[in-house]
């Protein structure tokens, strides 16, 4: 059995194929669908699923807000352990177009999750060499909830799948054409990652592990293609050189980030047991996808795993696959002197595969870890798309009645897993009172309730977070009240625990956390305050407290 049909080709055209003209149609149909698909469910009812605004995506949105009011848009932000720019300044370009909302704020992680889609058609169409394995990739993208849950999020991570696929996309196309043009444009998408997120540094690890197997697999490599790696990297660099610049000569501290307080080197971590954990984090990171999923309900749906059964079943079944034909294909190129194809592409979705998930392994905080393996998407789904693309390729190729029992159970199976993966999220994860803890939903009904309030009623918010930001200079846990309030109230002041509490006749505190000590202290100096929990949705765990201070007589 031979899943790596794309190696060769069939110069007889099965009897019961469609013309080519009908058969693109179909295609560019079906792709269309597929884009509408993953748009679609990125972008349903995203004002209110998740239900609140998670307090990282809260200070993304401060800082956006910032460089729109002082024109200093970063190409780092310092802010929550720091962050990259690009995706800051893109939600920027998008609250100053459409206005402070969540959908403004959410709209480049939809349209990016909805690119990763087309970027997954384009590099599986290039790897497998059929349409048809580009269009199961896409699919696997579009309805996979891994995916969804994070092209609904406002999190920088979602451009590296995108990144990663367009990147290789062209990178393929080129060594397969020879043109310059794909070099030059996988090169600068691949530089556009060192602005996205921390996990993409150790992409270059990719190419490092390719270049071997391309030397070994075609012949005269360097000697063919040394003016074309040499125009990937120098427009690589062009497109990463601000960050270069940023990193190594104007600010060499803002390259370390949170990862190195949680690397398992570390001795604070590792417990002097540096390869004990490295196997226990390898060993967990490798069961999310099959087993034992991200037990972080911003990130997936516990207990389960990020994968679908059906689509884990598959992905196992192609990554297990695609080891033992690379050993295979090692020995006939070392025994025989065959150079083979299929090896470069089966090291690039190993190499790929394990090099993307190294951001999660080498830590060892909140494993296994959905989000720190984003980079593991573009792999995993391409290596899922490979046993069903055989059983659909020699469903095609078979007699008419077996052909279309085939192909009915095909797509009974991926509509039923797009539905499977549909359901849990928009209707257990959506309902869940667990996600809505997740995501602060208190911190949105506490916006919600100020909003309610006279413009001229003096509104408290005290915060037990010491924390500040730069540019509003409010601790991180009141960024969502920030956001959500932004340009629409009047009379509203921030305090933090050390502040004095102001006891005005006629106004309302409002706590971000119940906070026995801070209450009985108001209201021994305002015996009259009235102390409420408000809950405007029992059951979510979203209730808040507010104490009314009662104007004086």
């Amino acid at each position: 059995m031979n899943f790596l049909l794309y190696s060769s080709t069939n110069k007889q055209q099965h009897k019961y194929m469609l013309p080519h003209n009908k058969t693109r149609l179909i295609v560019d149909l079906t792709l269309i669908l597929i884009l509408c698909l993953a748009l679609f469910v990125r972008t349903y009812r995203i004002d209110s699923i998740p239900f609140g605004l998670y307090p990282d995506e809260a200070v993304n949105a401060a800082d956006a807000l910032f460089a729109n009011e002082t024109g200093n848009y970063r190409l780092f932000y310092p802010n929550n352990f720091g962050r990259e720019g690009l995706f800051i300044n893109l939600q920027a370009i998008a609250l100053q177009l459409f206005g402070t909302s969540v959908p403004a704020l959410k709209l480049w992680s939809a349209l990016f999750g909805t690119g990763a889609v087309f970027g997954m058609y384009l590099l599986g169409t290039e790897l497998y060499k059929r349409r048809l394995a580009g269009l199961i990739a896409a699919f696997l993208t579009a309805t996979s909830y891994w995916a969804i849950n994070f092209s609904r999020i406002g999190f920088r991570a979602i451009m590296v799948t995108f990144l990663l696929s367009v990147t290789f996309f062209f990178l393929f196309r080129g060594l397969r054409t020879q043109r310059f043009i794909y070099f030059i444009l996988g090169g600068l998408f691949f530089g556009l990652g060192l602005h996205t997120y921390v996990a993409f540094r150790l992409a270059p690890l990719i190419l490092i592990l390719l270049l071997p197997v391309l030397i070994l697999s075609y012949e005269h490599f360097i000697k063919r293609y040394w003016r074309h790696i040499g125009v990937f990297v120098f427009s690589a660099f062009v497109a990463a050189a601000p960050m270069f610049y940023h990193f190594f000569i104007a600010h060499p501290e803002d390259f370390s980030s949170r990862s190195v307080a949680v690397s398992i080197f570390s001795p604070n971590v590792n417990h002097g047991d540096f390869f004990g954990t490295l196997g226990k984090t390898f060993g967990t990171s490798l069961l999310k996808y099959n087993f034992w999923g991200d037990q972080n309900w911003r990130h997936n749906y516990p207990p389960y795993p990020i994968l679908d059964p059906f689509v884990g079943t598959l992905f196992l079944s192609g990554f297990l696959y695609i080891i033992w034909q690379t050993i295979i294909l090692l020995g006939r190129r070392m025994r025989d002197g065959d150079r083979d194809m299929r090896l470069v592409t089966n090291v690039f979705l190993l190499g790929s595969f394990f090099v993307m998930l190294m951001p999660e392994f080498l830590t060892n905080e909140g494993l296994p870890h959905a989000l720190r393996a984003i980079g593991t998407q573009m792999p995993v789904f391409l290596m899922a798309t490979l046993p069903l693309f055989w059983l659909t390729k020699k469903a095609l190729h078979s007699s008419l009645g077996t052909r279309t029992i085939f192909l009915c159970i095909i797509l009974i199976a991926l509509v039923g897993s797009a539905f499977f993966n549909g359901t849990k999220y928009f209707v257990f994860f959506a309902n869940s009172p667990h996600q809505a803890s997740a995501f602060n939903f208190n911190l949105r009904n506490i916006a919600d309730y100020l909003l309610t309030l006279p413009d001229e009623t003096p509104k408290y918010v005290v915060s037990m977070d010491g924390s500040k930001i730069e540019g509003n200079r409010l601790p991180i846990n009141v960024q969502p009240i920030f956001f959500f309030t932004y340009g629409k109230i009047k009379n509203l002041t921030y305090l933090l625990p050390d502040s004095d509490i102001i006891i005005t006749g006629g106004s309302i505190i409002v706590l971000t956390e119940y906070n026995a000590r801070l209450i009985e202290n108001i209201q021994k100096r305002a015996p009259r305050a009235i102390v409420q929990n408000i809950d405007f949705h029992p059951g979510t765990g979203s209730n808040f407290t507010a104490i009314l201070l009662p104007a004086m007589p």
